[in-house]
């Protein structure tokens, strides 16, 4: 597996990392810990030693997994969190030092860990990123040894580019792919220049870029991409990165063109988002073991030609930005 630095962290990770909202999130299907067991192990014996989750992950069953994986393994594994979203209603002024720090001492518990490696804000409120006390709280957090980084996940550029101000700030998670180009036009380089590390999640749009579904694919009661499709309970644009389902096929049938050889689009998805140099990780989830296979293969493609990248440049400016230009993303 091939590593790539995560900006002033330091630390070397796995160019595609595990991101667990699939072993224990909204997807239609109930928690499992011999699942998450299976997945998690399937990835650390193909070299990834990067894995994301967060404390609403199944009620903090997805960091008890990993806890568990960690224990269980003699491989140095770095474990990224968040915290934040169990705020209800998720509100600017929700966010206060004394329930935050309970949160990661929460976490802290689930995972067995003395330290947390990374902590990251899980998609404040825009309003949260003008308060400075509460980016200050990790700073003591950090003094007391209870985490070594913060970093913020976001949903916003605007919010990207308004964290990376603090100079504590060592991550920023976002939305990637071929769907939602915008972050390396107008995030990236900033980030390169503060050598804050770039996470992406939603690097498949929800699995639309698979190249697996169509119009009569359809999805379980439970599961995201069919309760949150026009942002009814969170941000829409962590559903398929927020494309209407059937615009969003027809893209990627015009993408799958492009690669009439290979039968392994959502590998291909991936390797477009490692050919940007300013991206430290990927994660992709997992619902099997499988899939943990199935996602590395990207690691090993040849590198995209300049006429691919420019060809799925020129589909997503035709098909998919008139759609969200009036988007913050």
């Amino acid at each position: 597996m091939k590593k790539r630095v995560l900006g002033k962290t330091g630390f070397e990770i796995a160019e595609i990392g595990l991101g667990t909202w699939q072993v224990g999130g909204t997807w239609g299907t109930t928690f499992s810990n011999a699942n998450a067991d299976l997945i998690l192990n399937a990835a650390i014996d193909q070299g990834i030693n990067f894995i994301d989750t967060a404390d609403v992950y199944s009620a903090g069953e997805s960091e008890k997994s990993i806890g568990r994986l960690i224990r269980s393994r003699s491989e140095r594994i770095y474990v990224a969190t968040k915290c934040g979203r169990q705020f209800s209603p998720h509100i600017d002024s929700a966010y206060q030092a004394k329930e935050l720090r309970a949160f990661v001492e929460a976490s802290l518990k689930n995972l067995g860990l003395e330290t947390i490696d990374l902590i990251q804000l899980h998609c404040p409120p825009s309003e949260t990123f003008y308060r400075p006390e509460i980016f200050d709280l990790f700073n003591t957090l950090k003094k007391e040894g209870k985490i070594l980084n913060m970093g913020v996940s976001v949903e916003k550029i605007d919010e990207a580019l308004k964290a990376i101000e603090y100079d504590n700030v060592t991550t920023i998670q976002i939305i990637f792919n071929m769907l939602r180009q915008r972050p390396a036009e107008h995030f990236f380089a900033q980030a390169a220049r503060k050598d804050v590390g770039i996470i992406v999640r939603v690097p498949l749009a929800s699995g639309l870029l698979s190249g697996r579904y169509s119009t009569s694919t359809s999805f379980g009661e439970g599961d995201h991409r069919t309760f949150n499709r026009n942002g009814e309970v969170f941000d829409k644009g962590e559903t398929f990165a927020g494309v209407d389902f059937n615009t969003g096929l027809a893209a990627v049938k015009k993408i799958k063109e492009l690669f009439p050889d290979d039968s392994n689009l959502a590998a291909v998805a991936l390797k477009w988002i490692l050919m940007f140099k300013e991206v430290s990780a990927v994660i992709p989830g997992a619902s099997s073991p499988q899939q943990v296979l199935s996602n590395i293969l990207a690691s090993g493609l040849p590198n995209l030609s300049d006429d691919q990248m420019f060809e799925i440049e020129n589909i997503y400016k035709s098909d998919i930005w008139p759609l969200l230009a009036k988007e913050k993303w």
